[in-house]
């Protein structure tokens, strides 16, 4: 099997100041890598890395065989902030729409295949009930699961996720990973940056980050507590 993401002795960091090195791990299509770690700890600046908006220091990592940044149809990527403006009158489903756009000519027209897509993606997120507000009216939660349909609408194969359960309560979070496991069953590749030990649950592999790897692995090993004490300086309830 072909694989979807690989990285070794991969540097990261921001103009050339690393923040984390020695990152080495492979990802087969339909498995899921949790990145936990404190803010600050490398998680989105990995996240980024992936995605190609920030330049590797050093070593070496490849997306479905490409470099990061290559094929924005098949990778989808989640900040932690999205950046759809609050000040233009975008409407929900607008937001959604945006999705399609690395799918689409250069004239950005929809087809009806496009339009079946949106409809989807915001009735698995919930997004349809609201589709016609203005996303600045809207809760947080609520842009939090626009912004999930619009990464979801992008049909992608690998899938790049940080913090995608932060304002979600806990039905929220729970739909969040009810979706990420039927992404998985469709073969999708995700890596998924969060605060919360249960998103780890069902993770093919964990990576705990401070400023380094402190330990990656299935969850029953990553997850020992000495590694969460490193990692957060206490030992969380699992």
């Amino acid at each position: 099997m072909t694989t979807s993401i690989h990285a070794s002795a991969l540097s990261i960091g921001h103009d050339g100041r690393r923040v984390v090195g020695d990152i080495t791990f492979d990802l087969l299509p339909g498995e899921l890598l949790v990145l936990i770690g404190t803010n600050g700890s490398g998680k989105s600046t990995l996240l980024k890395t992936l995605a190609g908006m920030l330049a590797p220091i050093s070593g070496e990592v490849s997306i479905l065989g490409r470099q990061p940044g290559a094929m924005p149809s098949r990778v989808a990527f989640l900040p932690q902030h999205p950046v759809s403006s609050h000040t233009l009158p975008l409407r929900a489903e607008h937001v959604v729409e945006m999705g399609r756009y690395a799918h689409l000519g250069l004239l950005k027209r929809s087809t009806q295949i496009d339009r079946e897509i949106v409809a989807q993606s915001m009735e698995r997120t919930g997004v349809k009930e609201f589709a016609a507000r203005a996303l600045r009216d809207l809760s947080g939660g609520q842009q939090q699961r626009t912004h999930l349909a619009q990464v979801l609408a992008r049909r992608a194969e690998v899938l790049l996720l940080d913090e995608p359960t932060a304002g979600l309560d806990v039905n929220g979070r729970q739909s969040v990973a009810d979706l990420i496991s039927q992404e998985r069953e469709n073969g999708v590749t995700v890596v998924l940056a969060t605060h919360e030990i249960s998103d780890a649950n069902s993770a093919t592999a964990v990576m705990l980050l401070a400023h380094r790897v402190v330990a990656i692995g299935p969850p029953e090993e990553a997850l020992r507590d000495e590694y969460l004490r490193e990692c957060f300086g206490f030992t969380q309830p699992h």
